[in-house]
């Protein structure tokens, strides 16, 4: 095991000396973070069973107290800072129990969150959801600073409470949400956008805090003398660390001169992460100025109190807004509008302004609608007599169709009694009719006049007799 330097050990002593870390703690420092990365202890996966079903159910219900209890509970911190203290001492045995650590919470915790919404009735994402889906350069520069302040009260013997006892670290990086926002886009059927903005976030974060916790361990000397005396005796004790220790990759490992290929190798992962982050912090700057220049736009188009309705829809090269107002708004007050919105924002702009009825003449439209609609006029009095010429309009062509040809019609009339209609008719024949054809025209007229109320009375005339000439004899 390679002793520090002279330089180097006179800078970390200072700094210690600033963050008033005393060096008799450094081996129970490393023996607690040891401890927390152990893969073997019930009690660290009933915590990631649990924080990540808190988690799970936190985000689909959209309820933010419910994801910060999941983020204390959750002891991921634990395997991720001893991963940075792997690498600022140079021990592989620990790195490697680290990284196997993380490596199996992670499927764990993305598992059991997959199949707790896959068993859901609904998977409709919610703003919690979706806010850990766009990761961008100020979630690095959280998780940096958040990995720094970790370090930190790890290395001043964590407080009192242990590893895992990060509070405000914990829900500042916020490692679980991450994970459980991945494991909803497998267990909604494979979303791959929700998916891969929330491995993004959590890459960001377990890197940063990583890269930060190397930084603090290494710079505070935590493979200081008494550190590397605690290791060395406990590789001597642990069969596979000391084969480890003793290979040609623990040596490679642990070598000072290898401290620099570490370092480089977390600058590489950090910019590599932070090309997409600054990409898409750029993204979400253009559609917030893009938004402000909209808003802008539409306060000159219309006052505030003549808006009903507004959509903002910012895209990658325009922007689309739909005004819905009670005022008309002329083409070209619209058309100086979009030319505002372009110059300001390098995209192209498209304004639709839909003129309605304003705010007080709907009211009074509901007010007219709910008001009852007035009673129809009564039918204008009709006098008898007029009622009396329209039953004889209608009744006079029935009896004429039912009435036997060949028996002449000398006139009828109509009556009324409480009965109904009654039908006076005169014939002229030399006898009287039977009651058979007089009963045939009856039912005649009823059933075209569809009404049983009328009866018929038939009186007969004697045929006048032809009047004689005087060249008759």
């Amino acid at each position: 095991m390679p002793e520090p330097s002279i330089d180097s050990t006179i800078s970390q002593t200072r700094l210690q000396v600033w963050l008033d870390i005393e060096e008799r703690t450094k081996p129970g420092v490393y023996s607690q973070v040891f401890e927390s990365a152990k893969i073997s202890k019930l009690s660290y996966w009933l915590e990631i069973v649990f924080s990540a079903a808190i988690a799970t159910f936190g985000l689909v219900l959209n309820s933010p107290a419910v994801i910060i209890g999941a983020m204390l509970i959750s002891p991921l911190m634990g395997p991720i800072m001893a991963t940075g203290l792997a690498l600022a001492i140079g021990d592989l045995y620990l790195a490697i129990k680290a990284v196997a650590n993380v490596a199996a919470s992670v499927a764990v915790a993305v598992a059991l969150s997959a199949f707790a919404v896959w068993a859901l009735p609904f998977h409709s994402p919610t703003a919690e959801i979706l806010a850990r889906s766009n990761p961008n350069l100020l979630d690095l520069g959280v998780a940096v600073f958040s990995g720094l302040a970790g370090s930190m009260v790890i290395c001043r013997g964590g407080g009192g409470g242990g590893v895992t006892a990060l509070p405000g670290v914990a829900i500042a990086v916020a490692l679980m949400p991450p994970l459980c926002t991945m494991g909803f886009g497998l267990g909604s059927g494979g979303n791959m956008e929700v998916m891969g903005g929330a491995g993004l976030l959590f890459v960001t974060n377990l890197v940063a805090i990583v890269s930060s916790a190397f930084l603090v361990f290494f710079l505070v000397g935590m493979n200081s003398h008494s550190v590397l005396s605690e290791l060395k005796k406990f590789q001597e004790h642990d069969p596979l660390a000391k084969r480890l220790s003793h290979g040609f990759l623990g040596r490679a490992f642990s070598g000072g001169a290898q401290v620099r290929w570490r370092i480089l190798i977390l600058i590489v992962l950090l910019g590599s992460i932070a090309v997409p982050l600054r990409r898409a912090l750029l993204q979400v700057a253009g559609e917030t100025l893009a938004r402000g220049a909209a808003e802008s736009a539409l306060k000159s188009l219309a006052p505030a109190d003549t808006v009903v309705a507004k959509q903002i829809q910012i895209g990658r090269d325009e922007v689309a807004i739909r005004l819905i107002s009670t005022r008309n708004v002329p083409e070209a007050a619209v058309q100086r509008a979009e030319s505002a919105i372009s110059a300001r924002t390098g995209r192209a702009a498209h304004i639709t302004v839909q003129a309605v009825a304003s705010r007080s003449e709907v009211a009074d439209l509901a007010a007219q609608l709910a008001a009852p609609a007035p009673a129809p006029a009564p039918p204008p009095v009709q006098t008898l007599d007029e009622i009396r010429q329209k039953v004889i309009a209608r009744v006079g062509p029935a009896i004429t169709r039912a009435w036997p040809a060949e028996v002449p019609l000398a006139g009828f009339d109509v009556a009324f009694d409480a009965t109904g209609v009654i039908c006076n008719v005169k014939y002229q024949a030399a006898r009287d009719l039977d009651a058979l054809p007089l009963s045939m025209v009856e039912r005649g007229l009823r059933t075209e006049l569809e009404t049983d109320r009328i009866s018929l009375h038939a009186t007969r005339e004697p045929i006048p007799k032809p009047v004689r000439g005087k060249n008759q004899r």
